[in-house]
């Protein structure tokens, strides 16, 4: 088919819990690798952990030992040459708050590294949460360091 654009994609649905956020790591490093991309791979392993980790720490809806801890999923699309996104959707409709932290706080970076790591982010709310979108290029600032 001539003029059919196929955009490459690798999606996972991942359990939220603290064991998903490795796993989704190395998802995302396997697929831009195969897909050529691995100077991109250790800008998107940071950006997926700070995903799945707020994911697994604000959406889970544990309650008692036994019960479904919920569901994220995780999506990363090659729209263009040298640009992947990076789709994370969870249940929580909580927004995402950006925090002052000093050197000795162990959490309060999350928006810091997606600043500092991606050409572009948002949120966009769903009627069953919200899903971030973070986009990553070649010539991007994670690319310029």
């Amino acid at each position: 088919m001539t003029g059919t654009c196929v955009i490459p994609v690798y999606t996972q649905t991942l359990a939220l819990i603290p064991a998903s956020v490795r796993v989704a790591r190395m998802s995302v490093r396997t697929t831009l690798t195969c897909w050529g991309l691995a100077g991109l791979a250790e800008d998107a392993e940071l950006i997926v952990s700070e995903l799945l980790s707020n994911a697994v720490q604000h959406a889970t809806s544990v309650l008692f030992p036994g019960d479904d801890p919920g569901r994220c999923r995780l999506t990363v699309e090659r729209p263009a040459p040298g640009t992947v996104q990076i789709w994370a959707a969870d249940s929580s409709c909580r927004h995402l708050e950006r925090r002052s932290a000093s050197p000795q706080d162990e959490h309060g970076r999350g928006l810091a590294v997606l600043d500092a790591l991606a050409t572009a982010w948002d949120v966009i709310p769903t009627a069953t949460g919200k899903v971030v979108r973070v986009e990553l290029g070649t010539t991007g600032p994670g690319a310029q360091r």
